[in-house]
């Protein structure tokens, strides 16, 4: 499963040229385009305005949209909403969480709402002030565990697939065969069942 990260319009077209299977409008856009110092920063307006351009080049891939910092963790239903603005106004076919048990009411109700979820455990961009660094998950046997227990959970909350960001090779391989959904891997190894 290829999954490319996309900022604009022409980069779209050139991603569907080239059969790229999920095209990803990323939150990094904030970092790597708009010139915010995290990812933090971005709003449901950046992001908004970012998936309708990648929305215009995307004919065939499924687009996915991260969901930006605050927009599903102050409560479910505001959750549902900003997804639905997602979907409704700019075109977006699946949104990407960030987070493990902490966030499965949101997973749940935006898949009831009849969303499709990518969830994303290991390291979260969002949660960079918390940790303050870059580092790989799961080394340990107590956050081997975690994420296992995570990835459990947000498949059986109703996600389709799991991002592991920096997630230990073994970990990453052991979460693959474990579960049904299929794995994107970011920085976690080739036995994941894609890679962005």
């Amino acid at each position: 499963i290829a999954v490319a990260t996309c900022y604009d319009y022409p980069t779209a077209l050139l991603q569907e040229a080239a059969g790229v299977d999920v095209i990803f409008a990323g939150g990094s856009v904030g970092t790597n385009v708009l010139g915010y110092s995290t990812s933090l920063q971005m709003t449901m307006e950046d992001m908004l305005h970012h998936c309708k351009a990648v929305r215009r080049g995307v004919k065939n891939a499924l687009l996915l949209v991260d969901m930006p910092f605050m927009s599903y963790q102050v409560s479910a239903s505001e959750a549902v909403r900003n997804a639905g603005r997602l979907v409704q106004e700019a075109g977006a076919e699946a949104v990407k969480i960030e987070g493990g048990i902490e966030v499965l009411d949101a997973i749940r109700a935006i898949c009831r709402a009849g969303i499709p979820v990518m969830g994303h455990i290991g390291m979260m961009p969002q949660k960079f002030l918390a940790e303050g660094k870059f580092r790989v998950y799961g080394k340990t046997s107590a956050e081997h565990a975690l994420l296992i227990d995570s990835a459990k959970a947000i498949e059986e909350a109703g996600a389709f697939a799991i991002t592991l960001e920096l997630v230990d090779f073994d970990t990453a391989g052991e979460i693959s065969q474990t579960l049904s959904i299929p794995t994107i891997g970011i920085g976690s190894g080739s036995k994941c069942d894609g890679q962005v």
